[in-house]
């Protein structure tokens, strides 16, 4: 049982900004996402014994995520902040970068939800392709034209949106 204990608290330590990371972008309410972690790690922890391998927990964990999130869209719509107003912190980029990461987030949450899963799971998550693939349960092929897809909409969205700063400046 200690060793047990151990372990789980050890993959909670590594793994929880993660999560949290995730879960917002999939809900875009930081007390929703509190909940869906949390939520996460109790299922988690009573199916523990069925995690073989320490490497694949971070795929586990979110898959158990996303059907918590989906559980939770089943019973209710909890009102949702809008993200523009909301970002998560990144203390660790030069100020430039934050507004780059930031104009990101914002393209990315506006794709279409067949777009923004795959892309958010590689960007936010660092999965591969496979692991992406099995967290969605769809085909790699699938996922890999849908992270095609979604990284030519996302040169779009800033082709425009530097068309746009240069007509402004221009004009």
């Amino acid at each position: 049982m200690r060793n047990k204990q151990s372990r789980f608290d050890a993959l909670v330590n590594a793994l929880y900004s993660d999560l949290y990371r995730y879960a917002f972008w999939l809900c875009k309410n930081p007390s929703v996402a509190e909940d869906l972690v949390q939520e996460t790690y109790l299922r988690a922890w009573k199916s523990f014994a069925s995690l073989k391998d320490d490497k694949a927990a971070k795929a586990w964990l979110i898959t158990i995520l996303r059907r918590e999130n989906a559980r939770l869209y089943e019973r209710y719509r909890p009102e949702l902040l809008d993200i523009e107003d909301l970002n998560l912190e990144d203390k660790t980029s030069a100020p430039g970068q934050i507004v780059e990461n930031q104009l990101l987030q914002k393209a990315i949450a506006r794709l279409e939800v067949e777009f923004r899963e795959p892309i958010a799971l590689q960007v936010i998550g660092g999965f591969s392709t496979s692991e992406i693939a099995d967290i969605l349960e769809l085909n790699k092929n699938t996922v890999l034209t849908r992270l095609f897809r979604a990284r030519n909409k996302l040169k779009q969205t800033y082709t425009e949106r530097k068309a746009d700063t240069r007509g402004k400046h221009n004009g």
